[in-house]
């Protein structure tokens, strides 16, 4: 698989490059022409990676995603499911890291199309410029994805989820689409070696506006953290080889 693994990474920066810049125009065009193209990017890199590395899907729960504007709180293990977020909803609006900006082409197109820059370093700013970012973006019918714990995370690890999210749904008062998944099994985070199998991805009820903020916190842990390990564990039990990569994973 190593061989594969980085033939499939060699294949995903150049899908992006050739792509951003055969298809940069659209940075002058509005912005709902790109909608588009950003979904065959995203489309093209994870065919790729199923081509290269034999990584296929599951995605359960499509029914349960709602109408307009809302908040996406996903499981964040890899980066497997940055791509495949954006063919899930129909306008996605990442919040990210502000460093992303400042990458030539691919910072072009995260400003082009409405993502939401953070400042870590800042907290209450960060907090304060993201809310209005947020606003803007549910006003222009997009989806807030937000990853919960910030970070990714290796599977079966301790979660421990921010206040980001909850400061967001009490804020826009709109529904939180909550999404489990065990991407981190096939695409391991601070890994080379991509893994062979079938990625499970679980779009869960969503959570309505107007539960109080610490109730809305441990109900979005409990969905997302219990729907995770069942995912976890319907891959061991598939794929026994998994149980060595899982285990491997939580003891470095």
């Amino acid at each position: 698989m190593l061989f594969r693994s980085i033939l499939f990474n060699i294949a995903l920066y150049l899908n992006f490059t050739i792509l951003g810049v055969l298809l940069s125009p659209v940075l002058l065009m509005p912005q709902d022409w790109g909608w588009p193209i950003v979904r065959f990017w995203a489309r093209s890199s994870l065919w790729w990676h199923k081509l290269i590395c034999g990584v296929g899907e599951e995605i359960r729960g499509l029914e349960n995603r709602p109408d307009g504007g809302y908040i996406v709180a996903c499981k964040h293990q890899s980066s497997w499911e940055t791509l495949r977020v954006v063919n899930l909803v129909s306008k996605p609006a990442f919040i990210f890291k502000r460093e992303l900006m400042w990458l030539p082409l691919f910072g072009w197109y995260l400003l082009k199309f409405g993502q939401i820059p953070v400042n870590r370093g800042k907290r209450a700013a960060a907090l304060s410029a993201m809310t209005q970012h947020a606003r803007r973006a549910i006003a222009n019918g997009q989806q807030v994805i937000i990853f919960p714990e910030g970070t990714r995370c290796v599977p079966g690890a301790e979660p421990h989820y921010r206040f980001g999210v909850v400061h967001l749904y009490r804020e826009l008062d709109v529904p939180c689409l909550p999404i489990a998944l065990n991407s981190g099994l096939y695409w391991p985070r601070r890994s080379l070696v991509h893994v062979q199998g079938t990625v499970r991805v679980e779009i869960l009820p969503p959570i309505e506006p107007g539960m109080n903020p610490a109730a809305f916190a441990k109900r979005l842990e409990a969905d997302i953290e219990s729907a995770t390990a069942r995912l976890i564990d319907e891959a061991v039990e598939s794929d026994p080889g998994v149980r060595r990569i899982l285990e491997r994973a939580n003891n470095h």
